[in-house]
């Protein structure tokens, strides 16, 4: 633990002083101690929410939000924490040619927290749960559903102040503090991402194709309406000549009052041979997929709300 410390410390010591040189030997490292102005560091002990709704159809957020863990630690183990300042912003990914940019810098102050409301945490050092909803961040900011969209993202920066009145943040970091271990990076982004668009009813078309004409080798599409039991889809062996390219088509009822549709494609072995395109029962193409499609994600770009 003494060994710990004494990292911890030359870590803490470079916040304040900037990168020093080195040299062996407990005295010098007691003199760098001795000669430093001393930092803080806000490690991340949990992400615990990092994801908003935003519905395209009506230009609204319908859910999610940014909440984390934090464990502040300085070298008096968190005597020196006077308070931490929550900061907010928005980063504008999805502006249009000739349109305007809505970024918003990360210094709107929503909240202030003393070193009061921090519990101690399991290594004896004060720990704090920050939870904002989407709807929340977004009123802070002042911004409205039509400046937002699937893309963009909310910025959450932490600031620590101390009994002194010294403050560390985002632009006081060094690769160090980033890293596993401490995992001190002050400033969050949670990611802004289209809900689920509501499906056509109707006749969904699955064309299929092997360039090899082999099939997809254990690949598949994985449908699944609703949340209910996945839908399998594949394309299958013939049986030659090969090579021959082989495509077969698929159609798939989906019912009138489906509110969700999901698609995934399910690795197989020769993923390169494999393309496939799923046209809605409206007529738009919403999948044009490979050769080596994505695997394990969701092929469907809501955000258009043209299912």
């Amino acid at each position: 633990m003494k060994k710990f410390n004494k990292y911890l410390i030359i870590l803490l010591s470079l916040l304040g002083i900037g990168i020093l040189s080195c040299e062996d030997g407990d005295n010098v490292i007691d003199q760098v101690v001795a000669d430093t102005t001393r930092g803080a560091v806000l490690r991340t002990i949990d992400i615990l929410e990092n994801e908003v709704l935003f519905s395209t159809g009506s230009s609204s957020i319908t859910g999610g939000g940014f909440a984390v863990i934090i464990e502040e630690q300085d070298l008096e183990d968190g005597a020196l924490l006077s308070e931490v300042e929550v900061y907010l912003g928005f980063r504008d990914n999805t502006v249009d040619p000739g349109a305007q940019d809505f970024d918003i810098a990360d210094n709107v102050l929503y909240e202030t927290i003393p070193a009061s409301a921090f519990t101690e945490g399991e290594f004896g050092l004060p720990r704090y749960e920050f939870a904002a909803t989407a709807n929340e961040i977004q009123t802070a900011l002042g911004l409205s559903g039509s400046q937002i969209f699937g893309g963009d993202q909310f910025l959450i920066r932490f600031e620590v102040v101390l009994t002194d009145g010294r403050r560390f943040s985002f632009k006081d970091n060094s690769g160090t503090l980033t890293g596993s271990f401490f995992s001190s990076p002050f400033l969050y982004t949670a990611n802004i991402v289209c809900s689920p668009s509501t499906p056509t009813a109707g006749t969904w078309t699955f064309t299929t194709t092997d360039s090899y004409g082999d099939g997809w080798n254990g690949g598949s599409l994985s449908v699944v309406l609703d949340g209910g039991t996945a839908i399998e889809i594949t394309n299958t062996d013939p049986g030659g000549p090969y090579p021959t390219e082989v495509t077969q088509v698929y159609t798939l009822e989906v019912p009138t009052g489906t509110s969700t549709i999901s698609i995934q494609y399910n690795p197989g072995d020769f993923d390169e041979e494999v393309t496939f395109t799923v046209v809605s029962a409206n007529g738009n193409t919403v999948i044009d997929a490979g050769p080596n499609p994505a695997t394990g994600v969701e092929l469907l770009d809501y955000c258009p709300d043209n299912l």
